[in-house]
């Protein structure tokens, strides 16, 4: 499938969704999550990004960064 090129705007909200290949669990246990926020928190700190909202479900995430 064909992926356009991403805009590129300050101050635009993106909806981003990560999912696992073949709909494959990408979080297989509470640490797993534990983890991923914990990087997530340090790298919206680092490139001075918000999150304004955020779901982890086990095969999937979804992201509303801004900034």
């Amino acid at each position: 499938m064909q992926r356009f090129r991403r805009l590129d705007i300050p101050d635009l909200l993106q909806h981003v969704i990560v999912g696992g290949i073949e709909r494959r669990d990408i979080f297989l246990e509470d640490a797993d999550r534990a983890d991923f926020v914990r990087r997530l928190s340090s790298l919206a700190r680092e490139t001075e990004t918000d999150c304004l909202a955020w779901s982890l479900m086990s095969n999937h995430f979804r992201l509303f960064p801004y900034g």
